[in-house]
């Protein structure tokens, strides 16, 4: 089995106010998928030479992310730090295409659905190669990775 990996993640709740049904079952499908099957490596030299498997928290802190990464055995191995301006935008555009589709699942019609979930995986594939470039030279990890953490720092933005 691949050692890079991440075998736990967790949110930092402190900066979660409320979450919706919806967003709620949005975060739970994301663990879930990331859990099942993900490539993750920290590329920072740990003192140790620990490659794998991780525990993370993601949190919000100052306005950057940062990933809390710990060994297997929960002991700290390093914290990487990017800044979430750049993503700003795109969070902002996700949310609202989300919320149109919420709304579209409960009265529109299959096409209008169709339509609006092509535009949202759009916004949300864009989001997965920015997160890779931001991370590039911290962490590598693979293309439905990214997607299912962008929902989860996705889910830190929630605010009430």
């Amino acid at each position: 089995m691949n050692e890079a990996r991440i075998i736990d993640v967790q949110l930092d709740e402190r900066t979660i106010l409320w979450r919706s049904a919806d967003i709620e079952q949005e975060r739970r499908v994301a663990i879930f998928d990331l859990l099942e099957g993900n490539s993750f490596e920290v590329l920072t030299e740990p003192a140790n030479g620990y490659r794998g498997p991780y525990r993370i928290l993601l949190r919000v802190e100052d306005g950057r992310l940062a990933i809390d990464v710990k060994q297997e055995d929960d002991s700290a191995l390093d914290t990487i730090v990017v800044a979430l301006s750049p993503f700003r935008r795109t969070v902002r555009d996700y949310f609202a295409i989300c919320e149109s589709y919420y709304q579209a699942i409960r009265q529109s019609t299959p096409h209008e659905i169709e339509t609006i979930d092509m535009a949202r995986r759009g916004i949300h594939n864009d989001a997965a190669e920015l997160l890779q470039e931001r991370l590039d030279g911290k962490i590598a990890m693979d293309f439905d990775t990214a997607r299912r953490l962008f929902t989860l720092i996705c889910v830190l933005h929630i605010r009430g």
